[in-house]
């Protein structure tokens, strides 16, 4: 089974999928103040906007990271 975390902000939700993650840092790089490793939970969506979050997914390299809208 393929473990999935799920980070929201209001009615949107990121998702992470560990053993897609290539851990090319584009994340990280792109959305510091949102995506650090070092910190758990690592992902914090409330530092950037919807449109800041949906940005930077569409450009996950590995596709490790998406995203859903309710």
């Amino acid at each position: 089974m393929e473990v999935t975390k799920e980070y929201k902000k209001g009615d949107f939700t990121v998702i992470w999928k560990p053993k897609l993650c290539t851990h090319a840092g584009v994340c990280v790089k792109t959305l510091p103040q949102v995506y650090q490793p070092k910190s758990s939970p690592w992902v914090n969506c409330d530092n950037a906007s919807i449109e800041e979050l949906k940005n930077q997914i569409n450009n996950c390299p590995s596709g490790a990271l998406s995203y859903k809208e309710q």
